[in-house]
């Protein structure tokens, strides 16, 4: 054992030094807006529907990867209040919590079918486009890639000469 006293705690509450917390700090983004460690069983259940592929077919990458993110973290809110639930064995709350993951994971879900719908689509557009004779694959930047064939002899007449090239090749 040590011959060096132990500290004693700091009973007057303005003895104590204040704990600076940073607002901006990214471990927040682990618990709602208002920073409450968990949610009652009414707002944890008030929630809208999932999102469905037919709706999501229709909104842009952007939009896909913003609702994809938004997702991530309301199921890290979801896991994190989950965790406390059992930890404090609170008794209550973890059936609307399950029920809302599982909203957010359908939604989830319906995002990925949506982007593999594309990607099939995508690929198969490359596959015809690889058997056109009118569409050049290797084109660079600021080439045409897609020239039609009964539009090459009117079109390009007034083009440089050099389009008049790639058209013939073509």
């Amino acid at each position: 054992m040590s011959k060096v006293p132990l500290p004693q705690p700091v009973l007057d509450p303005k003895r104590r030094s204040q704990v600076e917390i940073d607002e901006s700090h990214g471990l927040w983004g682990f618990f709602r807006e208002d920073k409450k460690l968990l949610s009652t069983p009414e707002e944890a259940s008030q929630f809208g529907r999932p999102w469905v592929v037919e709706e999501l077919r229709h909104k842009s990458w952007e939009d896909l990867h913003s609702l994809w993110w938004t997702c991530c973290k309301e199921r890290n809110i979801l896991a994190t209040q989950s965790y406390e639930r059992e930890r404090l064995k609170t008794g209550y709350g973890a059936a609307e919590l399950t029920e809302r993951d599982e909203a957010v994971r359908r939604t989830q879900r319906a995002i990925k079918h949506a982007l593999t719908e594309r990607w099939y689509a995508w690929e198969e557009a490359r596959k015809i486009a690889v058997d056109d004779r009118e569409v050049d694959m290797n084109a660079e930047p600021g080439e045409r890639a897609y020239s039609p064939i009964y539009l090459r002899d009117s079109v390009f007449e007034d083009d440089d000469p050099d389009d008049k090239k790639m058209a013939k090749a073509a």
